[in-house]
C-alpha cells in the first residue's frame, strides 16, 4: 500500500469531489480517480459512493481514521527528525477569524519569518467551530480561537482578553433621541443594559460569530424587543454603517481602533458592557507524542509581540 498517497485520499475525502480534490492537489482529475479506483482494488471495498458530492461508505469512514493517523504520525515523524537536526523548516498551519487575523497576522507573521526564514506559514481563515474542527481532523497545526471550555485532544493556552464594545454614532443618537441623548447614554451606564436604547436601530455579525452572540445575548437581557437592521459576517462594512448612523454596533474593541481612524472613532461614543462582554483568546494544538518546535516558536512569538 502506497502511505505517500495518503493525502489523495484524504484531499477526496475532504472535499467530496475529484474535480475539486485533483485541483487541490495539483494533479489531473484521471489520475486522482485511478489512484482511488487502484486503492478500492487492493483493500476490496468501495469507498465512496459516486454521487454529487461523493460520500462515504463504512469502509471509507475506517479507512479515512487510519489514514488521517498514519499522515498524522508521519508528519510528526519528520518533524521531530527536523527538529533533531536543528532544520527549522516546513508549512505551519494556522487558523484564525478572518477579522482578528487581520488585525494580528501581518505584525506576527512579519516578525516570526524575519527570525525563522524557512518555515512557510499558511493562514486558514474560518469561524471559530470550523476552525476546531480543522485542528482536530489535522487540516491545521494551531488555531487562535475563542475556545470557551476544554477540548478533548486539544491543548490550550491564553493568549490575550478581548472585550466587545457597543458603537453608536452621535449622529444616530441626535436624530432618535435630540438634547437627551447624553441623558440615555448615562442611563444605560447607570443602569447596565441597553433598554434605555430601545428606540436605536442596531446592525449585527451573524449569530455564528461571538460579537453576534453577546449582541444579542445583552439585547435580550434589555428586555424589549430591538431593531435589527442589518445582519453580516463582516465585521468591517457593519462598522462603516454604524459610522453612516444606520444602527448602534457590537464589536470588539481592539478591532474597531484597528479599523478605524481617529477622525472617525471621534463621531462614535463607545459603550463598555461589563465582564459579560469579555472573553479569552486562546492557542488550541492537538496533543500529540511530539509537538513540532515550530508550533511553540509561534506562540512565543505572539505572545512576546502582544503581551
Amino acid at each position: 500500500m502506497n502511505i505517500s498517497r495518503f493525502d489523495y485520499f484524504i484531499s477526496l475525502a475532504r472535499e467530496r469531489s475529484f474535480t475539486k480534490a485533483a485541483k487541490q492537489l495539483h494533479i489531473t482529475q484521471q489520475t486522482l480517480s485511478n489512484y482511488i479506483a487502484q486503492l478500492e482494488k487492493e483493500i476490496g471495498s468501495s469507498l465512496f459512493v459516486r454521487s454529487i458530492p461523493l460520500k462515504l461508505t463504512y469502509a471509507g469512514q475506517v479507512y479515512l481514521r487510519y489514514a488521517l493517523t498514519i499522515q498524522s504520525q508521519l508528519e510528526s515523524m519528520q518533524h521531530e527528525l527536523d527538529d533533531i537536526a536543528q532544520k527549522e523548516r516546513g508549512l505551519l498551519k494556522i487558523g484564525i477569524a478572518f477579522s482578528r487575523g487581520h488585525i494580528l497576522m501581518p505584525k506576527l507573521i512579519t516578525s516570526f519569518q524575519r527570525q525563522h526564514p524557512f518555515i512557510q506559514v499558511q493562514l486558514v481563515e474560518a469561524s471559530n467551530e470550523v476552525l476546531r474542527n480543522k485542528l482536530l481532523s489535522h487540516e491545521i497545526d494551531l488555531a487562535i480561537a475563542n475556545f470557551e471550555e476544554a477540548v478533548p485532544g486539544m491543548e490550550l493556552q491564553d493568549f490575550y482578553e478581548e472585550e466587545n464594545v457597543l458603537f453608536v454614532s452621535d449622529e444616530l443618537l441626535e436624530k432618535i433621541y435630540g438634547t437627551d441623548r447624553e441623558r440615555v447614554l448615562q442611563e444605560v451606564i447607570e443602569l447596565g443594559n441597553l433598554r434605555p436604547l430601545k428606540d436605536c436601530p442596531f446592525v449585527l455579525m451573524n449569530i455564528d460569530n461571538i460579537a453576534g452572540r453577546i449582541g444579542r445575548r445583552f439585547l435580550a437581557e434589555a428586555g424589549c424587543e430591538m431593531d435589527i437592521k442589518v445582519q453580516s459576517d463582516n465585521i468591517e462594512t457593519l462598522l462603516s454603517l454604524c459610522v453612516e448612523g444606520c444602527g448602534a454596533c457590537f464589536c470588539p474593541e481592539n478591532l474597531a481602533l484597528k479599523t478605524l481612524s481617529r477622525e472617525t472613532l471621534a463621531k462614535l461614543h463607545l459603550l463598555r458592557l461589563g465582564a459579560g462582554a469579555k472573553y479569552m483568546i486562546r492557542f488550541g494544538y492537538v496533543k500529540q507524542n511530539y509537538q513540532w518546535r515550530s508550533i511553540a516558536l509561534f506562540i512565543e512569538e505572539a505572545l512576546a509581540l502582544y503581551k
